[in-house]
């Protein structure tokens, strides 16, 4: 029973050693239990104010229906099509997807066709050995910690019920549908394609051999942009790498963007709701960057307003910037989830995570490489400069942030180790500075009074220690991480 256990977003595991076709079943069950246990819509239409100040009314107009999609790994379609039998074993309608699909395609078909929820088989940017579950709820975005505890502890408890594909299909309980068009229709209504349309860019586009395939380059097409796809065909190998677009992962891609004159390099990750950027120069942008980006297009150019969103692991120079403009900031436990969540509630402008998964003003409670990517084109388009000046602008402004991360292999009994050996000694000096504040409600983030920072949090998802550091230089943000790993390998 301890084989199956949410982290998070959703639940990952390795293909056949616990991620098997019984335990995909029985999740879906799980699932299930938690879509039927939702409150049926009432007969009467309640006033507006009620429908917001009770929750009873949140899936108020939903059709009982989910949407499941799957992205390029291993066995996925079957995967997608077990939790599809099991779901129309319980009387719920699935649209299930008809090919490799982006999670932010899933995501804007729930919340476009007013759906009850909808499940993403994928396991991101994690290396192909692994597969994963995510669900998303009717809003559009990832499933808040209540659903999933809730689905957890619906595991083993229900008899796993299961319908043949073809007679769910004939009884109309299971039905095919590419639904990706609909996302990328929309997409190119919430960019500005007029806009686009006078950037004149080169692009090279990696999809990473996963779910982003060519739908950069499909949305751009007439454009006037020359763009080029790169891993753009279904590998679930992912060409021997994982699929996260990090600087580590994107050396031969760096390579190309700068050998091959491009202006940028836009990088989708497994089930592309993340994006890398590397500039015409070759570097490679962090996460934080991404992020930071798209918040200064949104308010600057696009003139939106709003809160902003960070989790734990974010970046001082977004904090810098929401100050400057008294912007209203958040900060959350690693996982889309908590983000998503505050999405809900409050006005956010932009949320997202050190990875570069970022939700947008006016679209998704939910990361979208591919509007990101968009997103991206337009500011240059906008500003009449190369994104590496764009970059150097900001960095003069605010100063230069340099953010690392490793992760390091370590088995679950050490990782628990060092989270009581820094829970009752945290550090109180790193490298002969003082630590000035410490934020443990999700691994360990050790502030240092010149404002560079060390975080050690033991990951949801693998066997493995995240190790995050922030420096004003590259030189001491590297230095922190040493630091970091080499006190782990003493545990």
């Amino acid at each position: 029973m301890d084989k199956i256990k949410f982290g998070t977003d959703g639940w990952r595991a390795v293909i056949s050693e616990d991620f098997t076709f019984e335990n995909v079943e029985i999740v879906a069950q799980a699932i299930a239990d938690y879509i039927k246990n939702q409150k049926s819509p009432p007969k009467a239409d309640p006033p507006r104010a009620e429908k917001i100040k009770n929750k009873k009314y949140e899936f108020y107009g939903r059709k009982f229906t989910v949407v499941v999609g799957y992205d390029t790994r291993f066995l996925s379609e079957r995967y997608a099509e077990l939790i599809s039998c099991v779901f129309a074993a319980n009387g719920i309608k699935v649209i299930l997807a008809d090919r490799p699909t982006p999670t932010p395609s899933v995501s804007f078909k729930i919340k476009h066709k007013k759906l009850i929820g909808g499940v993403m088989v994928t396991a991101s940017h994690n290396p192909a050995q692994y597969n994963g579950i995510k669900y998303k709820g009717c809003f559009g975005g990832s499933a808040g910690k209540k659903a999933t505890d809730f689905m957890e502890s619906r595991l083993y408890k229900s008899k796993v019920k299961f319908m043949d594909k073809e007679v769910a299909t004939k009884k109309g309980l299971i039905k095919f549908e590419n639904i990706i068009p609909l996302h990328l229709k929309y997409a190119k209504k919430y960019a500005d394609m007029a806009l686009l349309k006078k950037a004149k860019l080169k692009v090279l586009v990696d999809s990473m051999n996963g779910a982003g395939a060519k739908y950069l380059e499909e949305v751009l097409k007439g454009t006037g942009n020359k763009v080029t796809t790169i891993n753009g065909t279904r590998d679930p190998y992912f060409g021997g790498r994982a699929p996260e677009p990090n600087e580590r992962l994107l050396k031969e891609t760096a390579a190309a963007v700068k050998k091959g004159r491009f202006d940028i390099g836009l990088v989708t990750d497994g089930d592309a709701d993340r994006l890398g950027i590397i500039l015409a120069t070759g570097k490679v942008l962090s996460g934080h960057k991404v992020m930071t980006l798209l918040l200064l297009y949104l308010f600057e150019d696009r003139g939106l307003k709003g809160g902003v969103v960070q989790t734990i692991c974010g970046t001082a120079l977004i904090d810098k910037i929401c100050k400057r403009y008294r912007l209203k900031t958040y900060e959350t436990s690693v996982g889309f989830k908590y983000i998503a969540e505050i999405i809900k509630k409050e006005d956010i402008l932009v949320g997202g995570e050190e990875t570069g998964g970022v939700a947008v003003k006016n679209w998704l409670p939910e990361r979208d490489a591919i509007v990101s990517g968009l997103l991206i084109l337009e500011m240059i388009a906008s500003r009449k400069k190369p994104l590496a000046k764009i970059v150097e602008d900001i960095n003069k402004m605010y100063g230069t942030y340099v953010y690392k991360r490793h992760d390091l292999p370590l088995s679950s009994g050490k990782k628990k180790r060092l989270v009581a050996k820094l829970g009752t000694r945290p550090f109180k000096k790193i490298l002969g500075m003082h630590v000035v504040n410490v934020k443990s409600f999700d691994g360990f983030k050790f502030m240092r009074s010149n404002g560079s920072w060390l975080m050690l949090r033991p990951s949801g998802t693998e066997p493995k220690l995240r190790i995050y550091s922030e420096g004003r230089n590259e030189k001491e943000a590297l230095k922190l991480i040493d630091f970091g790993e080499k006190f782990a390998l003493k545990i």
